[in-house]
């Protein structure tokens, strides 16, 4: 061969061949990209992930999609029954409900409501409502929809999902009671990641006394037992105590049980960086163990931290609706998932009037997206896996 001479590409070496277009991007990627390329192969992932932003956004907007105040109660509309929604009226899009006309039964002597199709009162977008406070910072009386005349009587009122044994409005309610749980499972979830790598890179990173008094203090917690410990704090917690009381209450025992799972992991995974070239070069500059921990160990496993905090906050909001639902947690007038299912424990009153079970629905949904994000995080945070 001729000195200089450039070879064909048919007659090139296999290594010296060019990669291609998708290798190349690979090649070049950040580690979140890879996780983000890895995450959205996860379908049922990308779904969930939707629906908890619509679980979230609902909750912020609770106030502007409730068109009734929740607390409203009215003896003489208890148990009415949801109400259907037509959308065309004369051939164009009007959406209405038919008016309800109360009648009484003639075997339990009740008054009942029902549909009475030459009565159509129509649904109105942004209409005036019960007056709050948007985000608590904008003064407001606008609602997503509502009717004319709403809260005046049963008979030109709307009911989605009809009204419970007070006549409270059920969905007007569920929207509060959406922001509540989740509110609390997001506030605890993120007490306890702070506590769980702090207490757990401590222990990690300095071990000896300080590592075996941590791991000793998550065994005591965990040993407590759970259903005791609530019915004391249900017993000792006063009974004039506010909403935002009892909310923070909760919220502050949620996380004080809950960061040891947390905390093991990362103790485990501080464990096995500790040593590692690049913690060695920090401490030999000078950094404080601190600062070690936020700024090197942690960043270098926070995908593993995101994944476990995701599939941590269903069984927070699940534990509530648990305790709420046995009278352990959230009570009345507090509204929560577990607050609105306790109100349908009664089987005769489930049989007459099922629509109280809905609560369910959102509580089934958003676990079930809760866990199939958290699946879809735990496979991104490893894009190397197969």
């Amino acid at each position: 061969m001729i000195p200089g001479e450039i070879l064909s590409p048919e007659v090139q070496a296999p290594d010296a061949l060019p990669t291609t277009e998708a290798e190349e991007r690979v090649s070049v990627a950040t580690q979140w990209q890879l996780m983000w390329w890895r995450f959205r192969k996860h379908k049922l992932a990308l779904v969930s992930s939707v629906v908890v932003v619509i679980f979230y956004v609902s909750a912020a907007g609770a106030d502007f999609l409730a068109y009734s105040d929740p607390l409203a109660s009215d003896a003489q509309r208890g148990l009415i029954a949801p109400q259907a929604v037509h959308f065309f009226y004369s051939g164009q899009f009007g959406p209405y409900v038919y008016g309800l006309s109360g009648q009484r039964d003639p075997q339990t002597f009740k008054r009942v409501y029902v549909d009475d199709p030459n009565v159509k009162v129509p649904i109105t977008f942004f209409a005036q409502g019960f007056a709050y406070t948007l985000f608590g910072l904008i003064p407001m009386d606008r609602h997503l929809i509502g009717v004319s005349g709403e809260g005046r009587t049963a008979e030109n009122s709307l009911f989605l999902l009809g009204t419970d044994q007070q006549g409270r409005d059920q969905f007007s309610r569920l929207m509060y009671a959406t922001r509540i749980s989740l509110l609390i499972g997001l506030a605890s979830v993120i007490l306890s990641l702070i506590l769980g790598v702090l207490l757990g890179g401590l222990s990690g990173y300095l071990g000896g006394t300080v590592d075996t008094i941590i791991q000793r203090l998550i065994e005591i917690l965990r040993s407590i037992p759970t259903i005791p410990l609530w019915m004391g704090l249900a017993a000792a917690v006063p009974k004039e105590w506010t909403i935002e009381q009892v909310f923070f209450t909760m919220t502050l025992i949620f996380s004080l049980f809950s960061w040891t799972e947390l905390a093991r992991v990362v103790r485990g995974r501080f464990l096995s960086l500790r040593e590692e070239d690049f913690i060695t070069a920090a401490e030999l500059i000078g950094c404080s163990r601190l600062r070690i921990i936020h700024h090197h160990l942690v960043p270098s496993f926070l995908s593993h931290i995101i994944a476990a905090t995701t599939l941590a906050l269903p069984a927070i909001v699940i534990f509530e609706t648990s305790l709420s639902f046995l009278g352990l947690g959230m009570r009345p007038p507090a509204i929560s998932w577990g607050v609105m299912l306790q109100e349908a424990s009664n089987v005769q009153t489930a049989a007459i009037s099922p629509w109280l079970l809905w609560p369910a629905i959102p509580v089934i949904v958003a676990i079930l997206a809760f866990n199939f994000l958290g699946d879809g995080l735990r496979d991104a945070a490893d894009p190397y896996g197969i």
